[in-house]
């Protein structure tokens, strides 16, 4: 037996050893890889005379890019993982294109959409001004596609000309929200919830304890989805001139209009007024090398890419300048939770930590901070709260500026600026407090576990083995209706309303920033520049710099950032990554339902306050 168990110890230590041999060596090829063509002298980016711009976004558009350790990202793409979308910075997207406005190289912006995976309607908003601003300048757009979402055609729709490929479509189909809920699942498991919460539509915990949306939910939630719907065909039909007649929303006007072109995607597009014709990828190329010539190498038209041109743009290094002053951006982007947290993720201590930087920064004069958030936390959100109040005290205007979402939590952080701005489909109010248990008692029953013992006093009857105590249960809705009253006292006291007009809003629902603004629960429509403007009125400046104070990188975190963030050593990754038939079918035909599992999942991670006690709207989430 001895020698039996000496064999297979040293088996195991011999393929251990392997294993670690091959990581090793496979770690070691990626950092050769990587450094070889990071510091290699590659080819200068040019841009040629009468170029094409290609917008080649390839990701979801965001106020702020996610953390990913970079060697992580490296191995991801290798393995074509999937498990962290590709994101593209809002402001770089603004930014390559006011540059190419007054570039006069650039004579054509091609919008090449194929891969934008999705963005809300306020990023969407400002990204289509900007393409009426490079029109303006008398320079010519040209969207062409095999297919068009929504997001990708609310852009398109500012273009001069739209094609698209002849066996290709258009979707447009309105917005929804189909949240799962899990009640059923949880009986079958025998898991029991226990829920407290205020608000006639705090639906945030519905999933738990019901098998469907209730009514007030669905009154509430149609409201302001249909309010975005609107406002989407508004902007979509007067930059195309026609009806908002066109926009199907039946069953029976779709089909109608589908059988006149017996099933054609692309023949309904055309006849519908979506796109202005039909045309292969062949036959663009050809119209572009007419339009503004072919390349040096003889092969295609003259253009370059999204990619190259902001890598062109950026400078090397970051300078700031250290005499003027300042209007500090600070971005609050994603669930807020407790302590501390990375980029894609507002941790109440570390965003409270840059709103403190903005403070004790002498040259900064005010503060805008930019909220992307449908809330978390409610203890995180008040440590928040409480550095934007000593800003104000500080002497610097603090002005919150609403993107996508900002509501629960989101709206608590910014209740107490000295302005508040949002964009016209910016979703925000949700102001209602839920808390969560779920225990196990009768799950490990039916496994034949159970729990006993003794405590010296009654206040330990919180277990996720043995339940929760009717009496302990009585106490924690009184602090999530005590949360309530703060919450709408906050509101009632920083937006100078009454508190029974405030509770007649808030219970929770859910508002456009058209209809918030009616309500009185922000100040202007606008977007980030107009906010940034708006601070730096109230801070009296005439001439300043703006700067973004963002959770500094360490030497190791920058290093390979450097390495793995450059865009050849990406086309190097991409080369040899693979893609296997598991990978296409979760990343393709079980994508959404993958990744709403997976969302639902997550949040469990994301509930770590303090009191269990938070403020969050979940239906919020909705990508366009």
């Amino acid at each position: 037996m001895n020698l039996i168990g000496k064999f297979f110890k040293a088996l195991w230590h011999g393929l251990n050893f392997s294993r670690r041999l091959i990581l090793n060596l496979i770690f070691f090829v990626i950092i050769v890889a990587a450094l070889v063509a990071a510091f290699s002298s590659g080819e200068k980016i040019t841009v040629s005379d009468n170029s094409v711009l290609r917008l080649n976004l390839n990701g979801f558009l965001v106020e702020e890019l996610t953390y990913v350790d970079p060697l992580d990202a490296a191995l991801n793409d290798l393995r074509d993982s999937g498990d962290q979308p590709n994101e593209i910075l809002l402001d770089d997207v603004l930014k390559v294109i006011h540059k190419a406005t007054v570039d006069n190289r650039i004579q054509v912006l091609l919008l090449d959409l194929e891969n934008l995976h999705g963005g809300h309607l306020d990023k969407l908003e400002v990204i289509s001004q900007a393409i009426d601003q490079f029109k303006a300048a008398n320079k010519k757009v040209i969207a062409h596609g095999s297919y068009y979402s929504q997001a990708q055609y609310y852009l398109a729709s500012h273009a001069d000309n739209i094609s698209l490929h002849p066996y290709g479509g258009v979707k447009i189909k309105g917005f929804s929200s189909y949240p799962m809920y899990f009640k059923d699942a949880l009986d079958k498991l025998k898991v029991t919830p226990h829920i407290f919460r205020v608000g006639t539509y705090k639906s945030a915990i519905e999933p738990l304890i019901r098998n469907d949306m209730s009514d007030a939910a669905k009154e509430a939630n149609s409201l302001w989805l249909g309010e975005l719907w609107q406002q989407y065909k508004k902007e979509i039909s007067e930059a195309r001139q026609f009806n908002q007649d066109t926009f199907d929303e039946t069953l029976d006007s779709y089909q109608a209009k589908m059988q006149a072109v017996q099933g054609d995607f692309a023949q309904y597009a055309l006849t519908n007024g979506w796109v202005d014709e039909l045309k292969t990828d062949q036959q663009l190329q050809t119209e572009l090398i007419d339009l503004v010539g072919v390349d040096k190498n003889g092969k295609t038209f003259k253009q370059i890419s999204f990619y190259k041109y902001l890598d062109m743009i950026k400078p090397p290094v970051k300078f700031e300048n250290p005499v003027s002053e300042k209007v500090a951006v600070i971005v609050a982007r994603g669930s807020i939770e407790d302590g501390k947290r990375k980029a894609g993720t507002i941790g109440g201590d570390s965003t409270a930590a840059l709103l403190k930087k903005a403070r004790l920064n002498d040259k900064v004069k005010a503060v805008v901070l930019r909220i992307d958030s449908g809330g978390g936390s409610m203890f995180a959100s008040e440590t928040i709260r409480n550095e934007i109040i000593a800003i104000k005290a500080a002497g610097k205007p603090v002005v919150a500026s609403m993107g996508s979402v900002a509501a629960s939590g989101g709206y608590w952080i910014a209740a107490s600026a000295n302005e508040i701005w949002a964009a016209p489909s910016t979703i925000t109010g949700s102001i209602g407090v839920f808390g969560a248990i779920l225990t196990f008692e009768n799950s490990l029953k039916e496994l034949g576990i159970h729990s006993d013992g003794v405590s010296t006093t009654e206040l330990n009857s919180i277990s996720i083995a043995r339940g929760v105590d009717p009496q302990i249960k009585d106490i924690y809705q009184l602090s999530v209706e005590n949360s309530y009253d703060k919450f709408i006292s906050l509101v009632a006291k920083e937006r100078n309303m009454d508190k029974a007009a405030v509770d007649k809003i808030a219970q929770g629902r859910v508002w456009t920033a058209t209809q918030a603004k009616e309500f009185g629960l922000i100040d202007n429509l606008g977007y980030k520049e107009d906010a940034i403007k708006a601070a730096a009125k109230l801070a009296n400046l005439d001439f300043y710099d703006v700067i973004t104070i963002e959770q500094e990188l360490s030497e190791k975190e920058q290093l390979l950032r450097e390495i793995f963030g450059s865009a050849t050593v990406q086309a190097a990754l991409a080369g040899v990554s693979t893609n296997s038939a598991i990978n296409v079918l979760t990343n393709g035909y079980l994508a959404p339902i993958t990744s709403q599992v997976k969302q639902n999942l997550s949040l469990l991670n994301e509930f770590n306050d303090p009191n269990g006690t938070y403020v969050r709207c979940l239906v919020c989430e909705v990508t366009f």
